[in-house]
C-alpha cells in the first residue's frame, strides 16, 4: 500500500461515509480501477479513514461513525462522483461486472460527452463521461434546446 500523496493546497476532495468501508474499497480497486494509497483503521475494525486515487484524483472514505455525528446511509442521490474518463464504455463495463447498477445508460449527449450513471453497491451514484467534443456554451444550449424541442418539452 502506498503512502498518503500530498494534495495540492487547493482542490476539491469528494468524502464518502459508507457502510462497510472495507468491502468498498475492494469494490471501488475492482469495479474502478482505484488504487488504495492509505487506510486508518480503528481499534474496533471500522475504518477512520482511507485514501483512493481514482484516474487522478483523491476520494477520502470511511465507515460510519453516528456516535460521533458522522451520519449514517448513502445519500440517495444527494451526491454523485463524476469521473471523466478516457474510455467510459470499458469502465461501464467493468464496474457493472463488479456489480454496479445503471441508474441512466450510457448515450452520446447534447453537450458532447458520452455520459452515464451508476450506483455502487453502497448507495452511491457515480457518473462517467469522457469529453468527445468541446464546444462553446452556445453551441451546446443550440443543441439542448434541439433535444427538447424533439421531446416536445419547451427548451
Amino acid at each position: 500500500m502506498a503512502q498518503s500523496v500530498p494534495q495540492p493546497k487547493h482542490t476539491v476532495v469528494p468524502y464518502l461515509r459508507v457502510k462497510g468501508a472495507a468491502k468498498a474499497i475492494e469494490f471501488y480497486t475492482k469495479a474502478l480501477g482505484a488504487k488504495e494509497h492509505m487506510r486508518m483503521p480503528g481499534p474496533d475494525g471500522r475504518l477512520r479513514h482511507a485514501e483512493l486515487e481514482l484516474f487522478g484524483g483523491i476520494v477520502y472514505l470511511s465507515d460510519e461513525f453516528p456516535e460521533m455525528g458522522g451520519g449514517t446511509g448513502a445519500p440517495n442521490g444527494a451526491v454523485t462522483v463524476h469521473l471523466n474518463v478516457p474510455d467510459c464504455d470499458a469502465l461501464w463495463a467493468k464496474a457493472t461486472a463488479a456489480g454496479a447498477t445503471p441508474t441512466m445508460p450510457l448515450q452520446d449527449m447534447f453537450w458532447g460527452d458520452r455520459f452515464g450513471k451508476l450506483k455502487d453497491p453502497f448507495g452511491h451514484e457515480w457518473s462517467i463521461s469522457p469529453t468527445k467534443e468541446q464546444l462553446t456554451p452556445e453551441e451546446m444550449n443550440r443543441r439542448g434546446a434541439e433535444v427538447m424541442k424533439q421531446m416536445g418539452k419547451k427548451p
